[in-house]
C-alpha cells in the first residue's frame, strides 16, 4: 500500500483539475481523505489502480474507467449547472459549486469498495458490494472522512437509492450527468441506441 502522503498526492493528481476548483480547503481535503479511506479499506494498492477499474459491472464499459467516468460526470454536472446560470433569466435556486464538484468527484467513491479484482485479470463484485451498493458504502466512507451532510446527500441519493428522497440541487445535476454516461452504454449493449449510419 502506498504511504499516506503519496496516496493523497496520487489521488489529487487523478482528480485534477476539478479538485483544485474547490475553494473550501476543508472540503477539498475531505474529498481526498474519502478516497484514501476507501483505498485503504479496499484491496487496491494505490490511487493509480483507479484507472484500471471499470466504472460499472452492469455493462460493458468499452474501456471507460472509474476515473474517466468520475471526471466526465463532474464535467457534465458542472456544465449542466452553468447552462442554467447562463440561460435562465433568474435562477430560482442557489448552486454551490464547491458542493457540486466535491459531490461529483465522490458520487461513486463507494465503487472502490464495491468492485474488486477477480484474480483473472478482470473485476467482480466484492463482498462489501454484495452487502451494500456503492451509494451506501460511499456515504459511509465520506462521513468517516468528514464530509458535510450535503455531500452525503449527493452520494447517497445520486442513483436509485435516492428516488423520492429530498435532495440538494447539486444531487440532481450529478444524477443527470451520471446517467448520461451510463444509459448510452446500456442501450448500445441492448441494441436500442440508434447510431449514425456509417
Amino acid at each position: 500500500m502506498t504511504k499516506k502522503n503519496d496516496l493523497a498526492k496520487e489521488t489529487a493528481g487523478l482528480l485534477k483539475p476539478w479538485l483544485e476548483k474547490i475553494k473550501d480547503k476543508k472540503l477539498r481535503a475531505a474529498v481526498v481523505r474519502t478516497y484514501e479511506l476507501a483505498l485503504r479499506k479496499s484491496g487496491y494498492k494505490n490511487a493509480k489502480d483507479l484507472r484500471k477499474i471499470p466504472f460499472s459491472l452492469l455493462v460493458d464499459c468499452k474501456g471507460v474507467s472509474f476515473i474517466d467516468h468520475t471526471l466526465a460526470v463532474t464535467h457534465g454536472a458542472f456544465h449542466l449547472a452553468e447552462a442554467q446560470v447562463k440561460h435562465f433569466p433568474k435562477l430560482p435556486y442557489k448552486i454551490n459549486y464547491d458542493r457540486l464538484i466535491a459531490g461529483a468527484l465522490l458520487h461513486d467513491a463507494g465503487k472502490i469498495l464495491e468492485i474488486e479484482p477477480d484474480g483473472k485479470g478482470g473485476f467482480r463484485k466484492s463482498r462489501n458490494g454484495k452487502l451494500l451498493r456503492h451509494p451506501m458504502s460511499g456515504l459511509v466512507v465520506a462521513a468517516e472522512a468528514g464530509c458535510p451532510d450535503e455531500i452525503l446527500n449527493i452520494i447517497g441519493c445520486h442513483a436509485k437509492e435516492g428516488e423520492g428522497a429530498p435532495k440538494v440541487i447539486e444531487t440532481i445535476f450529478i444524477h443527470q450527468a451520471d446517467f448520461a454516461t451510463f444509459d448510452p452504454l446500456v442501450m448500445l449493449e441492448k441494441g436500442t441506441l440508434v447510431e449514425e449510419k456509417k
